[in-house]
């Protein structure tokens, strides 16, 4: 097919007509999202229909109107559930639910490791550890290309921070790269072959990532035998050298420098190029099994982001308090937008849920966060025969108040993460800290349900009884945490990131690059002039590949809770440990429940030396 291509044709796959392209009007048979590649009818070469699918087939700023999708719980809740079954199932969901609306190449799963808990797209990745991110990711890969649709794995790579993402080098010598961010991705390929590789923003040891032939030639492509397809991520392209050093599609931007580099761009790797996009589209069976619009069975949908959502929950702290008993006869539940419901973070992973989101502005920048109606509030009163009460915690003594008067308080705590941004620290927001004192100091059996895109510090955590982590959990999260909290399903999610117990823990006390951000946001900057105030910085990695625990570990510092930590509502023990086998280990030994009721445990073991 290649081979018969004109030289003109041989120009329209490695080009998306996205970003800037789209400003006059979206072309023609794309159906409005983040990116399309037209197709070669007289090939009979379908168009690439790419959208972003992070948490559900996005619909940032409800750009197809009323076009509603499952929204999932978030990539960091999935990373909780530590399995690749429902990684799986996950992304069989999104590859359906895209095959259904007309999209064939999905832009993710997202893996890059969380090297600093105030990154603001924590949320959309798997966590801290490479074997567990990359494994995740596999899996899901392995469900999405199912449905014919191509999985993009994506930022390639370090790509670690939204503060300066498109000026910012980040320096790590290959070693450690190959052991902590690389074998995420490298694990991922292995086990899931997805079509296509999102090369990112950020600079890789001074060069950018979508023209640095370390990366994309001689690691993925050569040492890894990576047959898909790169593209850049949208505008990342910055030289006409970029085809030849790995690149194989640019997306957005004007489209010039891949028209500029037409010229010297050598036949075979212009052949290269197209052959690898049309590889993929065949191995995903875009050509024989093309996108149908077709009904989608959201009940069945939500089911499995039900399931997906109580698996994730992460049960951090219990005193005894939880589950919730039935002898119960005043229930307090306080702050958070308990009343609504949280769906997820902010950016081009937004998804607008089955049901009826509200959104609500977040100061004077523009943007606002997507609430859903799934209200936690509702779930815990119609699982109870106790009277519930409810205020929104904007009144520290008012909720305390409350509190006084119930036999439980619950107080919901919600973190607000998004592309483009990070958090300054690791505290909650709005006063929410105070707020947890007052109502604890009220009443000993405070139960906190946290729903965030990252770890929280917790200054508050010997005053209260028990703690949730929930995540953004989707758009049947209110069901999902009120049926941990009475005990209807265990508690089984274990944390795939790390809580430190203060951000004087992190290996970079503040968000490289954030200061600067700040004084040009305080004098006014905003867009163009704000992205061109900034100038460029590195960021020197100079925990190698100690990601998380592994560097807490080194240097004897206990976190306020560690990588994998996660109670449950039942007892399990472990026996019979084995270890066989020389440069290959096998592991095996008993877990028996000793507890009284049903219960799901996740083994973890830890190899040393």
């Amino acid at each position: 097919m290649v081979a018969a291509m004109t030289p003109r044709e041989r120009q329209v796959l490695i080009m998306g007509e996205t970003g800037d392209a789209m400003r006059n009007g979206v072309p023609t048979g794309a159906l409005g999202s983040a990116g399309f590649v037209p197709g070669i009818p007289r090939l009979g070469v379908p168009p690439l229909q790419e959208t972003d699918d992070s948490v559900g087939i996005a619909n940032p700023s409800n750009a197809r109107r009323r076009d509603v999708a499952t929204a999932l719980p978030s990539s960091l809740s999935l990373a909780a559930t530590w399995d690749p079954r429902l990684a799986d199932r996950d992304g069989g969901l999104l590859g359906d639910e895209a095959w259904r609306k007309g999209f064939n190449v999905l832009l993710g799963p997202g893996l890059n490791l969380a090297r600093d808990p105030r990154n603001g797209r924590n949320f959309e990745y798997l966590g801290e550890d490479p074997l567990l991110a990359g494994t995740l990711a596999g899996a899901e890969i392995c469900g999405i290309q199912r449905q014919h649709v191509v999985a993009t794995v994506k930022h390639f790579a370090l790509n670690d921070q939204e503060t300066g993402r498109a000026i910012l080098s980040a320096n790590l010598s290959d070693a450690a790269t190959r052991e902590s961010d690389l074998l995420a991705f490298e694990l991922a390929l292995e086990d899931g072959t997805p079509g296509a590789l999102m090369c990112a923003y950020n600079r890789v040891n001074g060069t950018y990532a979508c023209e640095n032939a370390h990366l994309l030639n001689e690691i993925l492509k050569h040492d890894w035998r990576f047959a898909g397809w790169v593209m850049s991520d949208w505008g990342a392209v910055r030289s006409v050298t970029a085809a030849n050093d790995g690149l194989d599609q640019e997306s957005a931007a004007n489209l010039d420098s891949m028209k500029l580099a037409l010229g010297a761009i050598p036949e075979a790797r212009l052949l290269d190029m197209n052959r690898r996009i049309l590889r993929s589209m065949f191995a995903a069976g875009l050509f024989d099994a093309p996108p149908q619009r077709a009904p989608i069975d959201y009940r069945a949908h939500g089911a499995v982001a039900l399931e997906a959502a109580q698996r994730g929950i992460v049960l951090l702290k219990n005193n005894g308090v939880l589950p919730l008993q039935r002898s119960i006869a005043r229930i307090a539940v306080i702050g958070g937008y308990a009343d609504a419901g949280v769906l997820s973070g902010g950016g081009s992973s937004q998804v607008m849920p089955v049901g009826h989101p509200f959104d609500v502005p977040l100061g004077g920048n523009g943007r606002v966060a997507v609430y859903d109606r799934s209200p936690p509030l509702d779930a815990i009163r119609s699982g109870t025969q106790a009277a519930v009460s409810f205020v929104d915690g904007r009144s520290s003594s008012a909720a305390a108040e409350v509190a006084r008067r119930s036999d439980v308080a619950i107080v919901f705590a919600t973190q607000w993460c998004t592309e483009g941004a990070d958090l300054f620290d690791l505290a909650l927001p709005n006063g929410q800290d105070a707020l947890i004192s007052a109502v604890a100091a009220a009443n000993p059996n405070t139960v906190v349900v946290l729903e965030t895109g990252n770890p929280v510090t917790m200054p508050w955590l010997d005053r209260v009884a028990a703690v949730l982590e929930a995540w953004y959990p989707g758009q049947r999260g209110g069901e999902a945490i009120a049926n941990v909290l009475f005990g209807r399903v265990d508690a089984t999610g274990r944390l795939p990131i790390t809580f430190p117990s203060s951000e004087a823990q992190l290996v970079r006390p503040k968000v490289p690059g954030i200061d600067a951000l700040l004084s040009a946001i305080v004098s006014g900057l905003r867009g163009y002039r704000l992205a061109v105030a900034l100038r460029p910085f590195s960021v020197d990695y100079v925990e190698g590949s100690d990601v998380g625990y592994r560097r807490l570990a080194k240097q004897n510092l206990t976190p306020l809770f560690a990588f994998g930590h996660g109670l449950s509502y039942t007892r399990f023990r472990y026996s019979d440990f084995r270890v066989t086998g020389g440069n290959t280990l096998r592991a095996s030994f008993t877990v028996t429940n000793d507890g009284a009721r049903a219960g799901t445990d996740t083994p973890q073991v830890y190899l040393t030396r």
